[in-house]
Protein backbone atom coordinates (compact mmCIF):
# COMPACT_ATOMS: atom_id res chain seq x y z
CA UNK A 1 0.00 0.00 0.00
CA UNK A 2 2.86 2.14 0.91
CA UNK A 3 4.02 2.39 -2.96
CA UNK A 4 1.40 5.16 -3.99
CA UNK A 5 2.02 6.94 -0.60
CA UNK A 6 5.04 9.55 -0.40
CA UNK A 7 6.30 10.35 2.75
CA UNK A 8 5.36 14.04 3.70
CA UNK A 9 8.38 16.09 5.03
CA UNK A 10 7.62 19.08 7.50
CA UNK A 11 9.48 21.74 8.02
CA UNK A 12 10.30 21.95 11.47
CA UNK A 13 7.82 24.31 13.36
CA UNK A 14 9.01 27.79 14.07
CA UNK A 15 7.48 30.38 16.46
CA UNK A 16 3.79 31.13 15.21
CA UNK A 17 4.23 34.83 15.59
CA UNK A 18 6.36 35.58 12.62
CA UNK A 19 4.26 33.12 10.45
CA UNK A 20 0.98 34.89 11.71
CA UNK A 21 2.44 38.38 11.02
CA UNK A 22 3.47 37.05 7.50
CA UNK A 23 0.32 35.95 6.37
CA UNK A 24 -2.36 39.20 8.06
CA UNK A 25 0.68 41.39 6.84
CA UNK A 26 0.61 40.70 2.81
CA UNK A 27 -3.22 40.31 2.58
CA UNK A 28 -3.39 44.20 4.04
CA UNK A 29 -0.87 45.19 1.36
CA UNK A 30 -2.99 43.85 -1.23
CA UNK A 31 -6.18 45.91 0.11
CA UNK A 32 -3.89 48.95 0.71
CA UNK A 33 -2.54 49.10 -2.78
CA UNK A 34 -6.14 48.32 -4.03
CA UNK A 35 -7.44 51.08 -1.57
CA UNK A 36 -5.30 53.91 -3.10
CA UNK A 37 -5.13 52.85 -6.93
CA UNK A 38 -8.99 51.74 -7.26
CA UNK A 39 -11.20 52.55 -4.22
CA UNK A 40 -9.84 55.94 -3.68
CA UNK A 41 -9.78 57.50 -7.19
CA UNK A 42 -13.01 56.50 -7.86
CA UNK A 43 -14.69 57.58 -4.85
CA UNK A 44 -13.09 61.29 -5.32
CA UNK A 45 -14.61 60.95 -9.19
CA UNK A 46 -17.82 60.40 -7.95
CA UNK A 47 -17.55 63.74 -5.17
CA UNK A 48 -16.57 65.65 -7.64
CA UNK A 49 -19.52 64.70 -10.21
CA UNK A 50 -22.00 64.92 -7.50
CA UNK A 51 -20.50 68.78 -6.73
CA UNK A 52 -21.02 69.52 -9.97
CA UNK A 53 -24.62 68.30 -10.51
CA UNK A 54 -25.64 70.09 -7.40
CA UNK A 55 -24.19 73.26 -8.52
CA UNK A 56 -26.24 73.38 -12.11
CA UNK A 57 -27.93 76.48 -12.21
CA UNK A 58 -30.71 77.64 -15.25
CA UNK A 59 -28.35 79.08 -18.02
CA UNK A 60 -25.69 76.64 -17.72
CA UNK A 61 -24.65 75.23 -20.68
CA UNK A 62 -23.75 71.71 -20.42
CA UNK A 63 -22.89 68.54 -22.53
CA UNK A 64 -24.42 65.15 -21.47
CA UNK A 65 -24.00 61.33 -21.10
CA UNK A 66 -25.21 60.51 -24.83
CA UNK A 67 -23.11 63.74 -26.61
CA UNK A 68 -25.94 66.32 -26.52
CA UNK A 69 -24.92 69.84 -25.65
CA UNK A 70 -27.78 72.40 -24.40
CA UNK A 71 -28.53 75.21 -22.17
CA UNK A 72 -30.73 74.48 -18.78
CA UNK A 73 -33.68 76.58 -18.88
CA UNK A 74 -35.63 74.89 -15.64
CA UNK A 75 -34.73 72.55 -12.72
CA UNK A 76 -37.24 70.13 -11.36
CA UNK A 77 -35.51 68.14 -8.48
CA UNK A 78 -33.57 65.21 -10.30
CA UNK A 79 -34.58 66.50 -13.68
CA UNK A 80 -33.45 69.66 -15.60
CA UNK A 81 -35.67 70.44 -18.87
CA UNK A 82 -32.37 71.68 -21.35
CA UNK A 83 -33.06 73.91 -24.74
CA UNK A 84 -31.46 72.35 -27.60
CA UNK A 85 -31.99 74.83 -29.66
CA UNK A 86 -35.31 77.82 -30.22
CA UNK A 87 -37.19 75.33 -30.26
CA UNK A 88 -36.52 71.92 -28.90
CA UNK A 89 -36.06 71.44 -24.80
CA UNK A 90 -35.64 67.83 -23.41
CA UNK A 91 -36.25 66.41 -20.16
CA UNK A 92 -33.14 64.65 -18.97
CA UNK A 93 -31.75 63.24 -15.42
CA UNK A 94 -29.03 65.73 -13.65
CA UNK A 95 -26.62 63.03 -13.34
CA UNK A 96 -26.31 62.53 -16.99
CA UNK A 97 -24.55 65.73 -16.92
CA UNK A 98 -20.80 65.17 -17.76
CA UNK A 99 -19.54 68.41 -18.23
CA UNK A 100 -19.96 72.72 -17.69
CA UNK A 101 -19.13 74.45 -20.56
CA UNK A 102 -18.16 77.89 -20.23
CA UNK A 103 -20.71 80.33 -21.11
CA UNK A 104 -20.95 81.32 -24.46
CA UNK A 105 -19.43 78.14 -25.90
CA UNK A 106 -22.81 77.36 -27.61
CA UNK A 107 -22.88 80.23 -29.63
CA UNK A 108 -19.22 79.96 -30.80
CA UNK A 109 -19.63 76.36 -32.11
Amino acid sequence: MSLFIQAAHAAPETAGGASLFGQILLPVAFFAIFYFLVIRPQSKRTKEHRAMVNALTVGSEVIFAGGLMGRIKKLEGDYAIVSLNNNTDIKVQRASVISVLPTGTIESV
